[in-house]
């Protein structure tokens, strides 16, 4: 039962991750209707800017998430605007491949800046709580309750502001936004900023836990997809769901399976939900079809 209790904690604190990169990637599709392969690696520089500003400028982990999450908001509004809004009339293969060129970029870049070998952000908060045999650092205890404040506050924004309910409006239907007047170059912009900068803040958080290596954005990218997928395109609910989901899978899987095979779980809970239900958990059918 301990064991079970220990490996659900690291399912919820990996879902909690996976849910607020996921959500972000969610908000950028309902905009564009293109998935951004790009999400994983702008995770990937959200962490090692924060390292950089921990270790070069002597920055507290707070400061440094901010600030980073805040250099990665802009860096997204950069990359909207060069990478995705020209080809927004143009076929989709051509936003894909614009994006490959960014993820090759950053990564490339990342390599060049800090070296191919793995990085380390000291740990603020090491200190350990045990609770009915459950062993939780302060730092993966931290993780789950940013995660659960991310969710919370972003659904108020989208739900309860102006801004929120424009960003809503395009992506339930960008031409019906556009002919009331909504600019959607600056909805666009500003989703790709909250997007980039969920992004960072996740990874931020659990850079004390894991190594940065400059490959660590492809698997996360890709697990995003996967989360989107099963919780059904432009779902935020599902993207929720789905995170939390593929975090237990993976921590049950790889404590009582193989932690080798951990991530073939997710690809294979992908295939099976989709076989089931091919428009995801929270997926609309689509009329006519």
């Amino acid at each position: 039962m301990e064991l079970l209790l220990q490996q659900i904690f690291n399912g919820i604190m990996l879902g909690s991750v996976y849910a607020i990169v996921a959500l972000g990637l969610t908000l950028v599709y309902g905009i564009l209707q293109i998935p951004n392969f790009a999400h994983g690696n702008l995770y990937m520089l959200g962490a090692y800017v924060c390292f950089f500003l921990i270790g070069i400028f002597g920055f507290g982990f707070w400061p440094a998430l901010i600030a980073a999450a805040i250099v990665l908001a802009l860096i997204g509004m950069l990359v909207e605007r060069v990478a995705f809004r020209p080809l927004s009339e143009q076929p989709h293969i051509n936003s894909f491949i614009s994006a490959l060129g960014v993820l090759l970029i950053l990564e490339n870049g990342v390599i060049a800046l800090w070296g191919p070998q793995g990085q380390r952000i000291p740990n603020p908060y090491p200190n350990v709580v045990e609770l009915l045999g459950i062993t939780m650092t302060q730092q993966r205890l931290l993780v789950i309750g940013v995660a659960i404040v991310l969710i919370v506050l972003l659904q108020i924004f989208i739900k309860k502001t102006t801004l929120g309910s424009t960003i809503e409006a395009v992506a339930q239907n960008r031409e019906g936004a556009r002919l009331v007047g909504i600019n959607i170059n600056r909805v666009s912009a500003l989703t790709f900023a909250i997007s980039i900068g969920l992004a960072s803040i996740a990874a931020c958080l659990v850079a004390p836990i894991f190594v940065l290596t400059p490959d660590m954005g492809e698997i996360v990218g890709m697990k995003a997809f996967v989360i989107v997928i099963l919780g059904g395109l432009g779902s935020a609910p599902g993207a929720i769901i789905g995170g939390v989901i593929l975090g237990l899978l993976e921590a049950l899987g790889g404590g009582y399976i193989s932690a080798a095979y951990k991530d073939v779980f997710s690809f294979g809970a992908l295939v099976l939900i989709l076989a089931i239900k091919p428009t995801g958990l929270f997926g609309k059918e689509v009329q006519g079809r």
